[in-house]
């Protein structure tokens, strides 16, 4: 809870939390802090009904109970503050030198603001910052460009239950830009602009029921210039990511093809907060009459250098294979063309291969260039590689790549990877260490493809505690019957 009138009864209202839990079986439950101007409550919420007597809090709590909101059973406890508002105001107000406890608040409110890089949070933690240190209840509006109107982002009132009269006290409530002071209501209200890198991104406003004086008028401006940068640089954060996003999934197949005998499933996980752009990709797409193709490669790198070798390699893949040349000789090409962009290239390992569907199963061409070997699954359980390596793309001109053509019966699995899933690292050991890819493969029998996927993409996963510091690309092709 942030509000920084529970800060006097933290420590109790964490002890409360710590009894209703103790009460709880192995059963999902929820804590909730809300602060209902006078008191805290703690509540404990649970989907599930029990038969046994529940207990009070061993903590000193002003009353406790138990109610019931449709299928949810809360057990609560409610802590008294140690007084109104009004005295917090009054006790602020009577520092008027800018000491310790100013410094104190101000480092405080600064780490609030610097924890989060979410826009939607940080008007919400500006309004919890200064009720009721600074005023009794705070509104902050946000201004998307200096000619768009002010919208209201967040209200915040020292008494929780008064939020909605000041919602509609609000209604119709015309925002300064600057620096201004007024009355609305009981309430003078001090009105102090949100910018940061000479933008404004808009306002905050701050009332209470008698004067604010100048010393807290420039608490508010302190405040005010932190929160300011706090929001801008969560909204750069914000469209950064939403550009990465955009990104990624321009380079991710555009639909799913249905191939007449083939069942496929594919994984794609990029590494990085945020989903950022990866360098592995996958795509399955048709190249002509009665054939399709299929590729799994993993670029040099992460981010917008590695992306700009994916979206290179799916489209010369597409525009090669629709022009006729067998897998071989697409490999060759994209290999001069990856060369071709200098000290701009990346190294690319990759699985290309063609899909023809036959009366006894699936016909399959294929090169891998640098990549992870493939692996075919028996329905019986043995697993073997079917690839033969070969060179990686990007690193010598004058290579020749040849391709290997493996059959699937019906119910056999092919699986490809990137070194995502293979180098996926425990302590001293990978995850393919002794052929541990197989052998995780080979639990697989009589699975479909996409929960074939599923199952490797769970081991990888559990195969180490931390998460996966590397891009991650999955594809399985099962012949039907």
């Amino acid at each position: 809870m942030t509000a920084w009138a529970a800060a006097p009864v933290l420590r109790v209202a964490e002890q409360v939390a710590g009894d209703l839990v103790t009460q709880v079986a192995n059963e999902p439950f929820e804590i909730i802090w809300k602060h209902l101007g006078d008191a805290v409550q703690v509540e404990l919420r649970q989907h599930v009904s029990h038969d046994s007597d529940p207990k009070g809090p061993t903590a000193d709590v002003e009353e406790w109970g138990i109610t019931f909101a449709g299928e949810s059973r809360v057990h609560w406890a409610r802590i008294a503050l140690p007084g109104p508002p009004e005295p917090v105001l009054a006790e602020w107000s009577e520092e008027t030198s800018r000491g310790p406890h100013w410094l104190g608040f101000l480092a405080d409110a600064s780490d609030l603001l610097a924890g989060t890089l979410d826009p939607g949070m940080v008007p919400a933690i500006i309004a919890q910052i200064v009720v009721p240190r600074l005023a009794t209840w705070c509104a902050v509006y946000t201004i998307e460009s200096a000619s768009a109107p002010a919208n209201l982002a967040y209200l915040w009132h020292s008494d929780e239950s008064r939020n909605d009269d000041l919602r509609a006290m609000l209604t119709g409530f015309v925002v300064p830009r600057g620096i201004s002071v007024a009355h609305l209501g009981d309430s003078q209200v001090v009105s102090v602009p949100l910018i940061a890198r000479g933008r404004a991104l808009g306002v905050m406003c701050l009332g209470r029921p008698d004067r604010f004086p100048d010393e807290t008028v420039q608490f508010a401006e302190d405040i005010s210039r932190r929160a300011a940068l706090a929001l801008d640089n969560a909204r750069l954060y914000a469209e950064q990511a939403a550009a990465r996003r955009a990104l990624q999934r321009s380079l991710l197949p555009p639909s799913e093809p249905v191939v007449p005998g083939l069942d496929y499933g594919v994984i794609y996980e990029p590494a990085g907060e945020g989903n950022e752009v990866g360098g592995d990709f996958y795509d399955l797409f048709k190249a002509g009459d009665g054939s399709w193709r299929f590729a799994i490669g993993d670029v040099c790198g992460t981010g917008p250098e590695a992306a700009a070798v994916t979206g290179l390699a799916r489209h010369t893949l597409r525009l090669l294979a629709r022009e006729g040349y067998g897998v071989a000789a697409v490999l060759g090409r994209l290999n001069q063309a990856i060369l071709e962009e200098g000290e701009r290239a990346r190294f690319l390992t990759l699985l290309h291969g063609e899909i023809t569907p036959g009366e006894s199963g699936l016909e399959l061409r294929m090169v891998s260039a640098g990549h992870p070997e493939a692996l075919r699954l028996r329905p019986s359980g043995v697993v073997e590689p079917v690839t033969t390596p070969q060179s990686l793309l990007g690193v010598f001109p004058e290579v020749v790549f040849e391709a290997d053509t493996v059959h699937l019966d019906p119910d056999d699995v092919l699986l490809a990877v990137t070194d995502g899933v293979t180098e996926r690292r425990s302590g001293g050991r990978l995850l393919d260490d002794e052929g541990g890819l197989g052998k995780m493969l080979a639990e697989c029998a009589g699975l479909s493809a996409r929960a074939v996927a599923e199952r490797i993409r769970r081991g990888a996963a559990d195969f180490a505690p931390e998460p996966s510091a590397d891009d991650q690309a999955i594809l399985v092709l099962r012949a039907e019957r």
